[in-house]
């Protein structure tokens, strides 16, 4: 049996080694937000897309665009809002978790940090980070901020869904959907259009779909990579979009749900299917910061 002293001994010990896994953690993920922010500073910011530019989109980006942000508004270096809602790990599990994110975005470079703290049980957390940088998409996941539980960066899935999810995302920066070399919209018919991003390294694309009221109601894409199972498939995928505000010149949804479809509805018939959502958030408004 071990002594007192050596109980406080390797007590102090495993702290030490927990505090060191903790600044590790920390460090990592302020690199990851120096990175991005190094990039949006040497990045090149587009000016507002001329006037022939606006007039050739479809009709409803046209309009949507005209009240989602000023003409000529001129791209923040980076975008930062905070997040709360819950999210459930997979489609197969029943368990929703509240969760808290702060999202950093650079619109013209394409990059973005999300870093979330995940409630699992009363004094338990788990801290998820999901990043794309420089094209390169990542996840991790660490048991109270420390000790990580998992890890995946790189590779086609990986760079390819966090591309999906920019683009999906950039209802709340809206910058990103102005027409751009990288950027460009086809018309579906009148309340949708399809969305392709193209990095010269990837191409990804979403169809917007557009209410009455000229909002972005929802995206959809019938493939989208995501990890079931232990592996990566592409599945439907579809995010949808409600309580619209104006706030500081710009157009924003305060809530918004992403989900699957059920494996075997890639491609076209998939909202044949059932949708399962897995992330539902609200934005808090007052946390907005353009940098």
């Amino acid at each position: 049996m071990l002594s007192a002293h050596a109980a406080l001994g390797a007590a102090a010990a495993l702290g030490t080694v927990l505090a060191a896994a903790r600044l590790h953690e920390s460090l990592r993920r302020q690199r990851a937000l120096s990175r991005l922010d190094a990039r949006a500073r040497a990045g090149a910011i587009p000016g507002p897309p001329g006037v022939a530019a606006l007039q050739a989109l479809p009709a409803p980006v046209q309009r949507w665009l005209a009240r989602a942000l000023p003409p000529a508004a001129v791209a923040p270096l980076r975008v930062r809002y905070e997040q709360s809602g819950e999210l459930r790990a997979g489609v197969d599990l029943a368990r929703w978790m509240p969760f808290r994110a702060t999202h950093t975005v650079a619109p013209a470079t394409l990059d973005f940090v999300w870093d979330a703290r995940v409630a699992i049980a009363p004094g338990l957390h788990l801290r998820v980070t999901d990043s794309l940088i420089d094209g390169t998409g990542s996840g991790r996941v660490a048991l109270q901020s420390t000790l990580r539980l998992a890890s995946v960066a790189g590779g086609e899935p990986m760079n390819a869904g966090a591309l999906h999810r920019f683009l999906a995302e950039a209802v709340w920066y809206p910058w990103a959907l102005r027409p751009s070399p990288a950027l460009r919209w086809s018309p579906i018919d009148a309340s949708r259009a399809l969305a392709t991003l193209d990095t010269g390294a990837r191409s990804v694309a979403l169809e917007f779909r557009f209410d009455a009221a000229g909002n972005v109601a929802g995206i959809h894409t019938p493939a989208r990579w995501g990890r079931f199972g232990g592996g990566f498939q592409q599945r439907a995928w579809e995010g949808r979009f409600g309580r619209w505000i104006a706030h500081r010149g710009l157009r924003l949804p305060l809530e918004g749900e992403v989900g699957w479809y059920p494996e075997g509805s890639s491609g076209l018939g998939a909202e044949a299917f059932g949708w399962e959502p897995v992330w539902r958030g609200r934005i808090d408004p007052a946390s907005i910061a353009f940098g």
